[in-house]
């Protein structure tokens, strides 16, 4: 069997990759998959660009940030969706709101932040900016900052234990938008492409069965998650996993608009940063 590293990160926008593996569908497709769950996105570009993983589940957006830099990452299949919220702590009214906590720069959860700051009047909000969006939660349960952005099942998390009560999503900003995606080399794609394939394919298949059973993917999601399944049963009603999400090309330009507006980039990237040519033709899931 070959042996291909992927790292994923903790969130419902994960869960084609959770279904995968524990399922055993990379295994049926003749590989042994080993999963690492990273503590932070951040990490993951560099672990990617050294070889030391082969695929990843990341956002999107610093894949773009990565090949304007020259640096050779690719999107191959979308999976998460919408995928971020802004919460607001309890007792607190939105325009009470003086301090927001944002991840790193450059993450899907930072630009929904930044790209609703206008629209819910907290152009004047001190931002609290930390490491992680561990960290980002924290400061909010902590009471060090009013609000914060995060992705599911957090938000649902801090909503169902009244902490805290979700007033806006990614999609009210950019219907459609996609947030962390499959992500693999250029040097991977060149010199094994029936790997990818392969991978893709059991990605698409985990996918799949998380969307037609979503209480066993919930509990599977638990164990890599660490997160009770109540919880991600519940956030999936709102922010599942969408295969084709870069179809949604006006929500990717907005968004590439604002890192460019933000400086986060200082250049269009390349269209190769996503290479949808290995998602089988059918990979759409219908919606119930």
């Amino acid at each position: 069997m070959k042996s291909i590293q992927i790292s994923l990160l903790r969130g419902v926008c994960q869960l084609p990759g959770y279904v995968a593996h524990a399922k055993g569908f990379f295994k049926d497709s003749g590989m042994n998959v080993e999963v690492s769950v990273a503590p932070t996105a951040w990490m993951i570009p560099e672990r990617l660009i050294s070889g030391e993983v082969h695929f990843a589940v990341m956002p999107w957006t610093r894949v773009v940030s990565a090949r304007v830099a020259g640096e050779p990452l690719v999107v191959v299949c979308g999976s998460g969706h919408e995928e971020a919220a802004i919460v607001v702590r309890q007792g607190i009214e939105i325009d009470q709101v003086r301090k927001v906590a944002v991840p790193q720069k450059g993450g899907i959860k930072d630009l929904t932040a930044m790209g609703l700051l206008e629209s819910m009047g907290w152009n004047g909000a001190d931002l609290v900016r930390m490491p992680s969006g561990d960290g980002a939660i924290l400061a909010l349960v902590g009471r060090g900052a009013d609000a914060a952005s995060m992705i599911e099942p957090y938000a649902t998390m801090l909503a169902e234990l009244g902490i805290a009560r979700i007033v806006k999503r990614t999609g009210d900003l950019w219907p459609g938008a996609p947030g962390c995606s499959l992500t693999t080399t250029d040097s991977m794609i060149n010199e094994s492409p029936e790997i990818v394939r392969d991978f893709v394919d059991a990605f698409v298949r985990g996918a799949r069965y998380a969307e037609a059973n979503p209480d066993e993917a919930a509990r599977i999601a638990e164990g890599y998650m660490g997160i009770g399944e109540e919880f991600i049963k519940k956030a999936l009603i709102s922010n599942r996993p969408n295969l084709r999400a870069f179809d949604n090309k006006m929500a990717v330009d907005n968004v590439i608009g604002l890192m460019l507006k933000m400086q986060y980039i200082d250049a269009m990237p390349p269209s190769a940063f996503y290479n949808g040519s290995f998602l089988p033709e059918d990979s759409l899931i219908p919606r119930a």
